[in-house]
């Protein structure tokens, strides 16, 4: 099993950033790909961004530009940067994790998912 815990959300002014991380644990070997979701009440859960363990990366329009993903393999930890931030970018994010090798876009292929943090962006 894998664990993976949100950190780093909270409430930010628009036009500000803020930087999420997601430390993994347990059988890390199992995981390969990972991405960050967000979900907006009453939305669906879209994709933010996704990152191979070699660093290729996919991310949504809506966020190009002002969002950028990595990671630190040795610490297991995937990171957001999320920089001027928007209304429409507040939701709760969640940390997610396949053992495919692809930034895949298709929520269905991320197997471990944690339970999220929270983004709310004041006008």
């Amino acid at each position: 099993q894998v664990q993976l815990v949100e950190s780093g959300g909270g409430l930010v002014q628009a036009g500000g950033s803020l930087r999420l991380s997601c430390a993994a644990s347990g059988d890390t070997i199992c995981i390969s790909a990972m991405g960050w979701y967000r979900q907006a009440p009453g939305k669906e859960r879209e994709l933010v961004a996704a990152i191979t363990s070699g660093g290729s990366t996919n991310y949504a329009d809506s966020v190009k530009g002002r969002f950028t993903i990595s990671r630190d393999n040795a610490k297991n930890t995937l990171y957001l940067q999320m920089n001027n931030l928007q209304y429409e970018d507040a939701a709760v994010y969640h940390c997610a994790a396949t053992p495919g090798g692809f930034a895949t876009s298709r929520r269905s292929d991320y197997i471990y998912w944690g339970q999220g943090t929270t983004v709310t962006v004041s006008s």
